[in-house]
């Protein structure tokens, strides 16, 4: 969609990478957001640019192109901007020098493994749409036993207090010792769904990592990694989100340089940036 179409103003501060469009709702409340110095006082306000527009005084830049980064989140840091009881939060151990991002759905505090994060908040709303049908994988280490059989099962969906779960592809991966591990593939994505389904199918999970979002996988990347999104593969990936409904994205310039390559990294640490993609991703 261009950015001379009359748009919601929400929908523009949010592809703009200002934040996602229910907290730009709440900064319209709060009177953050302001047009030629006016407080706005609907998200529902329709614009064409986001010339004279503000936030908190500051003057908002046009949109860039979007960037997507694979981000490896450790176990226990939120998957929040700040939290009220001071633990550690994403923006805490994300590498110095990336852009200002927003994370694409959420990673329980116990959880690990791949968190997509992205400039535009547009892109983020429609990977975590259920209906663009973005398939997320995990491997899941439980206490407990259970049968393939079982696992089979949740293909058809399952209902749990009330709350119903859709198709889940589940694998029985591996059993070592009193530990079992599992291989689910989702696309809802609800609130602690595997760890709800797996609990329900009397297992205790002591370890949840998510392994891919879409063709995005966590690979090698070291815990507290972030890699970009070569842009042609991300050009590609929304195209397929199109066709489905989503928004168009223009495509990149080609050139000579412009052909898929492995993710950028922006590492943790100098001693990270000396390691390569040249190692097949480990399993825990």
């Amino acid at each position: 969609m261009s950015m001379n179409e009359p748009q919601r103003i929400a929908k523009l501060l949010a592809r703009a990478g200002i934040a996602s469009r229910r907290e730009i709702e709440r900064m319209i409340e709060d009177r953050r957001i302001a047009i030629d110095g006016v407080p706005i006082e609907t998200p529902a306000t329709i614009l064409t640019s986001l010339t004279g527009v503000t936030v908190d005084g500051k003057p908002v830049a046009p949109p860039k192109a979007a960037k997507l980064f694979c981000f490896h989140k450790p176990s226990g840091v939120l998957t929040a901007e700040r939290d009220p009881q001071g633990r550690r939060t994403i923006y805490d151990v994300l590498p110095k020098g990336l852009p200002r991002v927003v994370p694409v759905g959420r990673l329980d505090l116990n959880t690990e493994g791949l968190l997509l994060l992205t400039t535009d908040g547009e892109l983020k709303r429609q990977l975590e749409l259920p209906s663009t049908g973005v398939v997320r994988s995990y491997r899941a280490r439980a206490y407990g036993n259970v049968s393939q059989a079982q696992l089979e099962e949740l293909i058809h969906g399952i209902e749990i207090d009330g709350v119903r779960y859709g198709s889940i592809d589940a694998n029985l991966e591996r059993r070592t010792g009193a530990n079992t591990w599992v291989e689910m593939r989702l696309t809802e994505g609800k609130n602690r769904e595997v760890r709800r389904v797996l609990e329900h199918l009397g297992l205790r999970v002591s370890r949840l990592i998510r392994t891919s979002y879409g063709p995005f996988g966590l690979g090698d990347l070291e815990r507290g990694e972030v890699a970009e999104i070569d842009r042609n593969q991300l050009f590609m990936f929304r195209q397929s989100l199109t066709k489905q409904g989503g928004p168009k994205e223009k495509s990149p310039e080609r050139g000579p340089s412009a052909a898929p390559s492995s993710p950028r990294r922006t590492p943790s640490s100098p001693a990270a940036a000396k390691r390569q993609h040249s190692r097949p991703p480990r399993r825990p």
